[in-house]
């Protein structure tokens, strides 16, 4: 299960909302639901975003994304990610539904949990990059994004697969 935006809001209003899930699911919360669910401050939870999202995701028994500039996703175990894009056009609305629709694409393939939230972190931020460098980060939606995934999924095969012949 992912559980995202309005989902993560319901959690944070239940004492130790945390207890009653099983495991495997991804969190994807952005520094205010973060809080919310932490019941810190936005502030706190920007000043160490990799630790913050290491604790949580251990007590919590979840992998976490916490969405931002340069996204952290935590496994249970404490590994932690950092994905090394920042683009302020992917905090427009929807690009956070589309992220989440990309993990819960690969975990329909079969992608371990904190490895389909890693690789969909770093999808989400290829694709954003993608838009950016071929119109601006500014007035970045949705529907671009969308449009840009294929091409960074084709970026990524010839990375991985090595020179085409």
């Amino acid at each position: 299960m992912i559980v995202d935006a309005d989902g993560l809001n319901l959690l944070s209003e239940e004492p130790e909302w945390w207890k009653p899930l099983s495991e495997g699911n991804v969190l994807t919360p952005h520094p205010g639901e973060m809080a919310r669910l932490m019941n810190l401050k936005v502030e706190d939870i920007q000043a160490d975003r990799l630790t913050m999202t290491r604790e949580a995701a251990k007590l919590w028994g979840q992998v976490v994304v916490l969405k931002g500039a340069y996204t952290v996703v935590g496994s249970p175990e404490g590994r932690v990610t950092i994905n090394p894009f920042a683009n302020p056009g992917l905090a427009s609305a929807g690009t956070g539904d589309i992220l989440a629709g990309i993990i819960v694409g690969l975990l329909a393939q079969g992608v371990a949990p904190c490895d389909a939230a890693v690789a969909g972190a770093f999808i989400h931020g290829m694709a954003g990059q993608r838009v950016a460098e071929r119109c601006g980060d500014m007035g970045m939606v949705a529907g671009d994004l969308l449009d840009a995934i294929p091409q960074a999924l084709r970026d990524l095969r010839g990375n991985v697969a090595g020179p085409q012949s």
